[in-house]
C-alpha cells in the first residue's frame, strides 16, 4: 500500500532535538515515504541536526536562521537551483526570552516583545514567502501545482494561561497570520493551517514556570484524561501535508486530548 506522504517533498525547520514536535513530524513524515529536507540554525545547532537527519535518513540538510531574510531567501534560492519542487513546509519555530515567561506579561520588555514575534510569528511570514513560488509550481510530472504549509500553536493564543505570557500573544498573532495567509495563497492552491498542540514535555516548553503543575492539570482536565502524545500531532502534521487534507486551509486544528473545550473545573456539590 502507498505510503501517505509518497513522492512528495516537505521542508521541515525547527527541529532542535529529538524531543520537539518538529522531530516527531519529521519522523512521520519520513515513515510515509516523503522526502524530507531539515533546516539548521546556526553552527551550534547544526551537528545536533544532521545527526538526527542521519538517524531519520533524510534528504537534505541545510542551514537557515529565520531571522535573517538573506538566510531565508538563500534557502528558497538553493531548493530553486537545484530543482526542488515543494508539496509541504512544516514551521515549527518559537521563541521567547526565558525572563518574559517568568514574570508578569506586563512586564514584558519592548525587546522582549519584539523577539518573540519576529522569531515566533515573522518568521512563517518570511518562509511562506520564500517557499510559496516553489510550491506553486508544476511538479516533475506534470501535475497542478500547490502544497500545504503548517506551523504549529498553542491554547495561550486564546485563553490566558499561566506563564505563558509574551508567548501566548506572539501565539495568538501566529493564528491571524495562517488565516492571512491562506487566504493571500489559496489561489495558488497552497493551504495554510496551525495545529494546536497540547502541553508536551519539549526542551523548551521547560522553560516555562511550573510546566511540569501545567502537565499534571491538563491531564486531569482533558475528556481522554491524558496529555498529548507527540505523535498525535506528527500524525495531523500527515494528513494536513497529505492529499486527505486538500479541502483544509486557515484552520487551527486542536490535537490536545480534548483539553480546549473545558472550561474552569466545579467545586463538587455539598448539598
Amino acid at each position: 500500500m502507498a505510503q501517505m506522504l509518497e513522492g512528495k517533498t516537505a521542508l521541515i525547520l525547527g527541529v532542535a532535538n529529538r524531543w520537539s514536535l518538529a522531530y516527531a513530524i519529521a519522523r512521520a513524515f519520513v515513515r510515509e515515504d516523503a522526502n524530507v529536507i531539515l533546516t539548521y540554525q546556526g553552527d551550534r545547532q547544526k551537528q545536533t541536526v544532521e545527526e538526527l537527519a542521519a538517524e531519520l535518513k533524510v534528504h537534505q540538510v541545510l542551514p537557515c536562521d529565520v531571522t535573517q531574510d538573506a538566510q531565508v531567501d538563500a534557502l528558497a534560492s538553493r531548493l530553486k537551483d537545484q530543482g526542488t519542487v515543494l508539496n509541504a513546509v512544516v514551521h515549527g519555530i518559537a521563541f521567547a526570552n526565558r525572563e518574559d515567561l517568568s514574570r508578569a506579561f506586563v512586564e514584558t520588555s519592548r525587546s522582549g516583545f519584539a523577539l518573540a514575534q519576529d522569531v515566533s510569528v515573522y518568521s512563517l511570514v518570511a518562509v511562506a514567502r520564500a517557499t510559496a513560488p516553489l510550491m506553486a509550481a508544476r511538479d516533475h510530472n506534470g501535475n497542478p501545482g500547490g502544497g500545504s504549509l503548517t506551523t504549529l500553536t498553542y491554547l495561550g493564543s486564546t485563553r490566558v494561561v499561566e506563564n505563558y505570557n509574551v508567548m501566548g500573544v506572539a501565539k495568538a498573532a501566529l493564528e491571524a497570520s495562517v488565516r492571512y495567509l491562506a487566504a493571500d495563497l489559496g489561489p495558488s492552491n497552497i493551504r495554510v493551517n496551525a495545529i494546536s498542540a497540547g502541553a508536551v514535555k519539549t526542551t523548551s516548553a521547560r522553560g516555562i514556570r511550573d510546566f511540569s503543575k501545567m502537565l499534571e492539570g491538563g491531564a486531569k482536565m482533558a475528556p481522554l484524561r491524558r496529555n498529548t502524545d507527540p505523535a498525535e500531532v506528527a500524525d495531523t502534521a500527515v494528513f494536513l501535508a497529505s492529499d486527505l487534507g486538500r479541502g483544509v486551509t486557515g484552520n487551527v486544528i486542536y490535537v490536545d486530548a480534548g483539553a480546549h473545550i473545558m472550561g474552569f473545573a466545579l467545586p463538587a456539590s455539598t448539598s
